[in-house]
């Protein structure tokens, strides 16, 4: 994965808006702070090849970044974005590493479910 660039993020963001797509969708903290409990509350969030279909989607921010999908009723996103790639199989890949490198944050887009 690279460093974000917004303008490709957001080519990309476009060119999959307005088709059936998987989502994969996770935030956590969890095993990080149930290592080191001074760092306060576990919380983590986690959708697998959930579908979806959205008109407009948008990255905003200095860095770390946010991007949200405008879907017809409502809208997904995922804030603390760092790192992202169109992996070999043309999926769409962002993720938010911490000060260490962990993951802290992962949004996908599909157009073929995650295996």
């Amino acid at each position: 994965m690279e460093s974000i660039l917004v303008e490709r993020v957001q080519e990309a963001l476009d060119s999959f808006a307005d088709q059936d797509l998987f989502l994969h969708l996770e935030i956590t903290n969890g095993v990080y702070t149930v290592q080191n409990p001074d760092n306060g509350l576990v919380a983590g969030a986690y959708i697998r090849n959930g579908q979806i279909r959205y008109q407009r989607g948008t990255i905003t921010g200095k860095g770390p970044y946010r991007v949200g999908l405008k879907m017809e009723l409502g809208w997904v996103y995922a804030e603390g974005l760092t790192h992202w790639e169109i992996d070999e199989e043309g999926r769409l890949l962002l993720a938010g590493h911490d000060q260490e490198g962990r993951i802290a944050v992962a949004l996908q887009l599909s157009k073929t479910p995650f295996r």
